[in-house]
């Protein structure tokens, strides 16, 4: 480990701050300075400003500190400005020895030398889950665990589609769904609604369609792609889908859901408890293939990594606190508290135990991808704008779904 040097921070590090939303940074255990003169205190840098120092997760990483021997200063940011930290603080050696960082920003944090591998610093990956590890990886190279994954899927209204006539059942690709979406219109009531904003989240939520169409980043051109886009577009023009969703976030397309007269919204399983509140019977079923089967949904969640550090002493014990923190035992915990859905089967079988609701969730995550998979790292900002402004162009009509593509191809070359 004492081999690993720091690569020259370089532009295209910065792009990943692109991929992050987030909420006002908050600190709690201190400032926000990486290490103190104590060496007996560890720092923990994370994305969850909404959880105060006396909340459950900051009571755990206490807890996992007393055990591994030391004292944690815990100090939370939104997503966005903590990469930007992490950045400068790598720029100056000051990095923290844990990090908890958004799963896209890993391979780009990994490519600029910034994090050690779990062969370097011995981490046991090996109940994990393959396809959620997968949004850690880079150059055959692990980074990190998964804390956890959240995904996407549909939510449906089961009176909407008892009035229409359909049966959940037989919706099992996109014609079947196509097919729901006619039955529900001719019902007098709406269809589907979805995200489709020119920002990171339009493409997080038309990747499922894209993967399920069994395009590839590679190439946003595939006639695959295309099929994808179509199918988008096709909703709009029979007024399946309403226009809002150019402009739709995630959280604004869940509102017009929750007003009672859509079918479907394509969500995640962050929205669980504002469905119990919702007024209405709803059930949620995985995004369909094109042929049917599960479309691969892209994977949210959060990556605990190791960043590198000029003492290598310290190693042995951040060791510990990563392994307290992804234990089986504080896994199930956690995961319940962040609402994700855990990254190995074992938790999995245990969430689904205590909540059948969880059970499609645990379907959806198991088919799930990450978006920087397939050795994307640092190139997924630009496909991903790319993408999201071909969906934008076709859908608002500037472009056919052929020609967006291309010109997003072209784009990305």
């Amino acid at each position: 480990m004492n081999r690993l040097t720091r690569r020259r921070l370089t532009a295209a590090t910065l792009t990943v701050v692109a991929l992050a939303t987030g909420t006002t940074a908050c600190s709690s255990g201190g400032s926000s300075s990486a290490k103190g003169s104590d060496s007996g205190t560890y720092t923990i840098w994370d994305p969850y400003p909404q959880f105060a120092k006396d909340s459950a997760w900051a009571k755990l990483l206490d807890d996992c500190g007393t055990k591994a021997g030391v004292k944690i200063k815990r100090t939370a940011f939104d997503t966005s400005d903590l990469t930007n930290k992490v950045l400068l603080a790598a720029q100056q050696d000051n990095s923290p020895d844990v990090l908890i960082v958004d799963n896209p920003v890993v391979s780009t944090l990994a490519e600029s030398g910034i994090l050690t591998t779990t062969e370097d610093n011995k981490l046991d990956t090996s109940k994990v889950d393959p396809n959620l590890l997968a949004a850690g990886q880079s150059g055959g190279k692990t980074y990190g665990t998964p804390i956890g994954a959240n995904t996407l899927a549909l939510y449906y209204n089961k009176k909407v589609l008892a009035s229409a006539g359909v049966d959940v059942a037989s919706i099992k690709d996109w014609t079947s769904l196509t097919a729901a979406l006619e039955k529900v219109k001719k019902a007098g009531k709406k269809g589907i609604t979805f995200s489709a904003i020119g920002t990171e989240e339009g493409s997080f939520q038309f990747l499922p369609w894209f993967w399920g169409a069994g395009a590839k980043l590679t190439r946003l051109d595939s006639a695959e792609g295309v099929s994808a886009l179509s199918l988008w577009t096709d909703w709009l023009k029979k007024d399946y889908a309403p226009n809002s969703v150019i402009n739709n976030t995630q959280t604004t397309s869940w509102q017009e859901f929750a007003g009672g007269d859509y079918a479907f919204a394509e969500n995640g399983t962050w929205q669980l408890a504002n469905a119990e509140k919702a007024g209405f019977d709803y059930g949620v079923l995985p995004i369909p293939a094109s042929g049917g089967g599960n479309a691969a949904a892209p994977t949210g969640g959060e990556f605990v990594t190791v960043p590198v550090q000029g003492d290598t002493g310290r190693y042995a014990t951040t060791r510990k606190l990563v392994t307290c923190l992804t234990s089986t035992e504080n896994l199930h915990a956690t995961d319940t508290t962040l609402s994700y859905v855990a990254p190995t089967a074992e938790v999995q079988d245990k969430q689904v135990a205590e909540n059948a609701e969880l059970k499609p969730w645990v379907e959806a995550v198991k088919a799930a991808k990450g978006r920087t998979s397939d050795d994307l790292g640092t190139k997924y900002p630009k496909i991903s704008e790319q993408m999201w402004k071909a969906v934008q162009s076709a859908l608002s009509g500037a472009k056919s779904p052929k020609d967006a593509l291309t010109s997003a191809q072209s784009a990305v070359k």
